[in-house]
């Protein structure tokens, strides 16, 4: 199995809504004890769980190139795209709002659009973080490359907990009964 977190590297991206795959890879990583290290287009970590080693990657070929890292490291650790899961921030749901889809259309997210794009297909679940749409008309790449408010961000700690316990349940049950017990709540 693998996951794919998208979001932007470098020190002035760390903390902003497009980043949220990152904290979400962050989070996941941390709690089973692994790290991540740098490799070819994207830091990489296996963990285990559950008996399953996970590949978790944080491409860096930044968000609008990220099918170069799925498609580099699908290949290289020889993983089917219906054992992939892509996790992406999504400005259709409210802040916090956790969605998963078995597939879909990249709705507009350039990150997915290229993984599509990239892979020549849409047949991979995906997980989306809501990071609400609160921004004037015109300013949506200023919204999604800004930094949490502190509101938000006591909305957002919880909610990393628990996509990467969505994440977990993806690898334990699949994506069906996963979208049953998380999707919504």
């Amino acid at each position: 199995m693998r996951w794919a977190c998208l979001g932007n590297i470098g020190a002035e991206y760390l903390n902003t809504r497009h980043n949220i795959g990152f904290l979400i890879a962050d989070k996941l990583v941390g709690s089973g004890e692994g790290s991540f290290t740098t490799n070819r287009y994207a830091q990489t970590s296996n963990i285990k769980h559950r008996g399953k080693t996970l590949v978790v990657i944080k491409p860096t070929t930044y968000m609008n190139l990220s099918g170069k890292a799925v498609q580099f490291w699908m290949q290289k650790e020889n993983i089917p795209i219906e054992n992939i899961l892509v996790v992406s921030d999504d400005i259709a749901l409210p802040t916090g709002q956790l969605r998963m889809k078995m597939k879909g259309s990249a709705a507009g997210h350039n990150g997915l659009e290229n993984i599509i794009q990239t892979l020549q297909s849409n047949e991979f679940a995906r997980l989306r973080f809501g990071i609400g749409n609160d921004f004037p008309r015109g300013r949506q790449v200023d919204f999604v490359l800004g930094e949490w408010s502190r509101q938000e961000a006591e909305i957002i700690g919880p909610r990393i907990d628990i996509a990467a316990d969505m994440i977990k349940s993806y690898v334990s049950v699949g994506v069906q009964l996963t979208m049953t017990a998380f999707n919504n709540k």
